[in-house]
């Protein structure tokens, strides 16, 4: 074939498959981060129940262990166990680089050396298919052939309703530059959870928060009449606690912060604990064998294989809370001496398969989703497969499962 001919060729192939892109479906991947999965029951939020009513829905949706913010929506997006893709946690040591990984701390967010499996947006990036992102773990990496086309650096700051409205902005743009997979995240109602506990009326506000940006995000997407699928979900539950000395459990009682050969990054319900030899962990797992109360410690070979928890980046031994319990750093006297003692708070990161409160929502409703169905509670790795299969888009080798989810699609 002649150069140019082969030229006019390649860019014919491109332009046809960025055509067939075009002509797919739509998914808005939406995360209330914190929304337990009795909060509809609870609160009666009415733009949720109306949501469900015309979809399909789960009992409830597992989180991956642990049952933190970060490696759980990372495990949504690339339908993988954290073992697997590497965020292990909130917060935790790499030894290989020798530093801390903190869900704070910018750098070390925007580095995609922490980001293992395929993203959604990668996945349609890698197939012509143009993506956009108001927040969500990841999606902000450094590196342009591993983010959305479109995305914003998380900042809480910016109003709920601008970023609906940015998600209905990206769904007016013309055809070819229109993302068919965008995600949206918020951070109610996990805020109002954590500091007045699930049961509180500030809770319930914050649901029914959730439920008026719902209702604005629906009304504009009718209003493109567009085929979009919209997929509403959650990272986590929440466990309320009552502010007493009795359930706090004082790490620097237990492990001797001055030992600069132990490396220590606790999460509240569990504390990773890394060591550089199997002398220094035996040691170490034998001290707190010893003080155990109200907590579990295991070594790393021990993590029960249900977890998928054999990632490098994971402690070479962990202190784990048992339910109603949590795990905090400094003096006790030092925290006593401020804490709102006789207060509610809420908690997450407990073995889902062990505390119910930690499981979520999944609601969806769409074109491709079933109307009046509900499925068992599953685990959140597998909503990947199914927005792959609504996207047309193959899928790559994950832990996920379509069939798990089959049961609510629609051709």
């Amino acid at each position: 074939m002649y150069p140019f001919k082969k030229y006019l060729f390649v860019i014919g192939l491109f332009l046809a498959i960025s055509a067939q892109a075009q002509e797919k479906p739509y998914v808005v991947l939406v995360s209330f981060d914190g929304f337990r999965h009795d909060y509809v029951a609870k609160y009666n939020p009415p733009n949720f129940r109306k949501f469900i009513a015309k979809g399909a829905q789960a009992e409830a949706i597992i989180p991956s262990f642990p049952s933190k913010t970060f490696p759980n929506h990372y495990s949504i997006v690339t339908g993988l166990n954290p073992g697997n893709h590497g965020l292990v946690d909130n917060s935790f040591y790499d030894r290989t680089r020798n530093e801390f990984y903190g869900m704070r701390n910018k750098d070390r967010v925007v580095n995609p050396i922490y980001y293992g499996g395929v993203p959604l947006w990668t996945l349609a990036r890698q197939n012509n298919m143009k993506s956009a992102s108001f927040f969500w773990v990841g999606s902000e990496v450094s590196d342009q052939a591993h983010r959305p086309d479109y995305y914003f650096p998380f900042d809480d700051t910016i109003d709920p309703r601008k970023r609906v409205q940015q998600v209905l902005d990206w769904l007016k743009l013309p055809a070819a530059e229109r993302p068919h997979l965008i995600t949206l995240y918020f951070s109610f109602p996990d805020h109002e959870g954590h500091e007045f506990g699930p049961n509180a009326p500030e809770t319930q506000q914050a649901v029914l928060r959730a439920d008026s940006m719902l209702n604005e995000l629906m009304t504009g997407i009718e209003a493109t009449k567009l085929p979009v699928n919209v997929i509403l979900v959650s990272d986590h539950g929440m466990k309320e606690l009552s502010v007493v000395e009795e359930i706090f459990i004082f790490v620097d009682e237990l492990v001797d912060r001055k030992n600069r050969s132990i490396k220590l990054v606790n999460g509240g319900t569990q504390t990773h604990l890394y060591v550089d030899s199997k002398a220094k962990k035996d040691s170490l797992f034998a001290v707190l064998k010893r003080n155990e109360k109200n907590f579990t410690v295991l070594k790393k070979e021990d993590y029960p294989a249900t977890w998928q928890y054999t990632h490098e980046r994971v402690g070479d031994v962990m202190i784990m809370a048992h339910e109603g319990y949590y795990i905090r750093e400094g003096s006790r006297e030092r925290f006593l001496s401020s804490a709102k003692v006789g207060t509610k708070m809420g908690v997450h990161g407990y073995d889902p398969a062990t505390v119910r409160d930690m499981y979520g929502v999944f609601y969806a409703q769409g074109p491709n989703i079933k109307r009046g169905v509900t499925v068992a509670p599953f685990q959140n790795i597998h909503v990947y497969p199914l927005i792959a299969k609504i996207l047309g888009l193959p899928l790559p080798a994950i832990d996920g499962k379509e069939e798990v989810l089959i049961g609510i699609y629609r051709k």
